[in-house]
């Protein structure tokens, strides 16, 4: 599958070097402008957990302003190589082969793209204290639901339900196609 041409050159090159590893598991292109969009309105330093290989990060790349910059996050070396090598001349952008958790104290920060199972299925707690106040938090792969308490698979989606009702952010959750809603919460 190759990118469409109307993607910024940074997506397309990571969807080529996706296709090229063999990687289909990447954030859609709905989620990838959100992405974008959301990237242009922060400084600092935005991260990412789970770069795959990097069509993400090209995304928020594709977004971000001035000096901000890019820390991401990805626990399989081949990926996080692929990875790497889209972003080789870019100074804003750092690719690191690592846990999630061992980015601890590289935070806080401004806008955080939960793209990986582990921590986005450890919930708020522990994301809170990586994110500055006034920071977002993404998390991505949600099914559309308009019933409350949330479903997925005919039971409650924990998970969701957490993060809208935690009082340390406000939190909306967003349909970006008929198929797949992203949840965006901001540090109170």
């Amino acid at each position: 599958m190759s990118a469409p041409p109307e993607l910024p050159p940074v997506v397309s090159r990571a969807f080529d070097v996706s296709r090229k590893s063999g990687y289909v598991s990447f954030c859609r292109n709905e989620t990838g402008r959100l992405l974008a969009a959301l990237a242009a309105t922060r400084t600092g330093t935005l991260a990412e957990f789970g770069t795959g290989c990097g069509v993400g990060t090209a995304w928020l790349r594709s977004g971000v302003r001035g000096d901000a910059t890019i820390l991401t996050a990805e626990l399989d070396p081949k990926l996080a190589k692929a990875a790497s090598g889209i972003f080789a001349d870019d100074d804003q952008v750092e690719v690191v082969s690592a846990d999630w958790s061992t980015l601890l104290d590289r935070g806080p920060f401004s806008l955080l793209f939960l793209d990986a199972r582990e921590p986005k299925t450890s919930g708020a707690d522990a994301i809170v204290d990586l994110v500055e106040p006034g920071g977002i938090v993404v998390l991505d792969d949600f099914t559309p639901c308009s019933s409350w308490p949330p479903i997925y698979e005919g039971r409650v989606d924990v998970l969701r339900e957490q993060w809208l009702t935690d009082e340390r952010f406000t939190t909306v959750e967003v349909m970006v196609a008929s198929d797949a809603s992203v949840l965006i919460a901001t540090k109170r």
